[in-house]
C-alpha cells in the first residue's frame, strides 16, 4: 500500500508535526516521510480532501453487533463496516451474543470472523458463565484466545464474594474486570431515571442511588483485592466523585461515559421515544454536567457510542416493553464536538486503548499507518441516510450535529466513504 495523502492537518498530541499542516508519505503501510510538499515521482495513489484532518485512528471500547445469535441485529461484517465508516480503526466487542462469548473456542470464533479486517476487533469475554453472575468463567482460557477484558454486558455482579474472587483470580494473569455499575435490587422495575420526569410520565424510575452503591462496593473490593477494574458508562456525579477518590488513592481503576450521557438528560423522554431508553438511562442536568467535568479532567478515562443495535421489533412498542440501547458509531464524532473542543473530542476517541492492552502508532516517520480522515467543520442534521447500521435505533436521529469522517487507514487498507 502505496499512498501520499495531501494537504493533512495533523491533530497527533504525539506527532512531531501536532497542529500542522503536511502531505504523508505511506509506503507498504509504514510513514516514510511527512512534509509541507511531497512529489510523486513514483504514481503513487493522492488523497485529497476539502479540509482533511488526520488523528491517530480511533478507538470503541463498547459495541454490540448481534452476530452470533441476534444477526438481524447486525452482523460483525456490517458492524466492522459501520466502524470503519465511523473512523474507527479499532472497537472492543462485548459478549451479549447467543451464544454468550464465555469459552476459548467463543473467542477464537470472534477473532477468525474479522481476520485481516480494516477495523481491529477486540472480542471481551464474559466474565460469568453464560453471563449468568453465579459461576466464573474461562477467564484465563479466553485471555489466551485473544479477550481484552471480561464484562457481563449490562448485568451487574451481584455477589460481592463473585467480584472479589474474579479480581483476585485475574489479577494472576494482568486481566482486566469490567463490572456494569446497578444495583439491581434498587433499580427494580426503572426504565428511566428517578426524578420529576419520571413521575410526570409515570414511568418507573431508577435512582441515582442504584449505581453509585455499586460502584462505591466495587472501589471498596478493588481497595482490598488489588487487580484491574474498569466500570463501563457511569451516568450519576457521585459516581464520578467516588471514582476521582478512588483515583487519589492510586487504585487501578477506570471508567467510561456513553456518549448519549453525556449528551441528552431525562428531560429528552417527553414524547416516550423508546430510542431514548438506554441503560444506564439519562439522567438530570446536573448529572450530565457532572460527567462533562469528569471528561474534562480525566476522571473519565474513555468516552464510548455504545453502540447497541436493536431491531425495529424490540424498539417500536410501549416505552415500558422496549429494549435498551441506541446505536451510536455513526453520530459519536459529530455528537461529541457539540460538547468538547476538536482537541478534546480527539483525544477522547484515542484514549482508552493502553487499558484494553494495546497501543496505537503515532503518526510520525516510521510509524505503521493508522489514522482516521475527517473534516471537523461540517455541521449537518443525523439523518437516516447517515445510518449504516442494519438497526436503525439512533438516539442521535434529527440532532444537528458538527464533524464528518472520510474513513479511515490502517492495516495495509483505506477505507473512504
Amino acid at each position: 500500500m502505496n499512498i501520499i495523502i495531501k494537504s493533512a492537518t495533523i491533530i497527533d498530541s504525539k506527532s512531531d508535526f501536532h497542529t500542522t499542516t503536511q502531505d504523508i508519505l505511506i509506503e507498504n503501510g509504514i510513514i516514510t516521510a511527512v512534509s509541507k510538499s511531497i512529489k510523486n515521482p513514483k504514481n503513487y495513489r493522492e488523497i485529497k480532501l476539502d479540509n482533511l484532518h488526520v488523528s491517530q485512528g480511533w478507538f470503541d471500547s463498547s459495541v454490540s453487533f448481534g452476530e452470533p445469535g441476534y444477526e438481524e441485529r447486525d452482523t460483525i461484517k456490517n458492524g466492522l463496516k459501520t466502524a470503519a465508516a465511523s473512523g474507527f480503526t479499532s472497537v472492543a466487542l462485548n459478549p451479549n451474543t447467543n451464544p454468550v462469548l464465555d469459552s476459548n473456542a467463543d473467542i477464537t470464533f470472534i477473532n477468525s470472523k474479522s481476520n485481516n479486517d480494516i477495523v481491529k476487533l477486540l472480542p471481551i469475554g464474559a466474565l460469568t458463565s453464560a453471563s449468568n453472575g453465579k459461576d466464573l468463567a474461562e477467564l484465563y482460557d479466553m485471555n489466551t484466545a485473544g479477550a481484552v477484558a471480561f464484562y457481563d454486558y449490562k448485568k451487574p455482579i451481584s455477589n460481592p464474594n463473585l467480584m472479589k474472587i474474579a479480581l483476585q483470580y485475574a489479577s494472576n494473569f494482568g486481566g482486566l474486570v469490567c463490572s456494569f455499575p446497578q444495583e439491581n435490587r434498587i433499580s427494580g422495575n426503572g426504565v428511566m431515571n428517578e426524578n420529576i420526569t419520571s413521575t410526570s410520565l409515570g414511568l418507573k424510575g431508577i435512582p441515582n442511588l442504584a449505581e453509585d452503591l455499586q460502584v462505591a462496593r466495587d472501589l471498596f473490593l478493588l481497595e482490598y483485592t488489588g487487580g484491574k477494574l474498569h466500570i463501563p458508562t457511569i451516568s450519576t456525579a457521585t459516581s464520578v466523585a467516588l471514582i476521582r477518590e478512588a483515583k487519589k488513592k492510586k487504585l487501578d481503576v477506570s471508567c467510561s461515559v456513553a456518549i448519549h450521557n453525556l449528551y441528552f438528560n431525562d428531560e429528552s423522554l417527553n414524547d416516550f421515544n423508546s430510542h431514548f431508553k438506554v441503560l444506564p438511562p439519562l439522567r438530570t442536568k446536573t448529572d450530565v454536567d457532572a460527567l462533562i467535568d469528569g471528561v474534562k479532567d480525566g476522571t473519565i478515562d474513555m468516552v464510548t457510542s455504545d453502540h447497541t443495535p436493536i431491531d425495529v421489533e424490540q424498539k417500536k412498542v410501549e416505552f415500558d416493553y422496549a429494549e435498551y440501547g441506541t446505536i451510536g458509531l455513526e453520530s459519536a464524532f459529530g455528537a461529541l464536538q457539540n460538547i468538547f473542543t476538536l482537541k478534546k473530542s480527539i483525544d477522547v476517541l484515542t484514549k482508552g486503548k493502553t487499558r484494553f492492552g494495546f497501543e496505537n502508532s503515532s503518526i510520525n516517520i516510521g510509524e505503521q499507518i493508522n489514522i482516521t480522515l475527517f473534516n471537523p467543520d461540517i455541521k449537518y442534521t443525523f439523518s437516516k441516510s447517515d445510518f449504516i447500521s442494519k438497526s436503525k435505533n439512533a438516539i442521535f436521529e434529527n440532532e444537528i450535529l458538527k464533524g464528518k469522517v472520510y474513513g479511515i487507514i490502517a492495516n495495509k487498507k483505506v477505507a473512504l466513504n
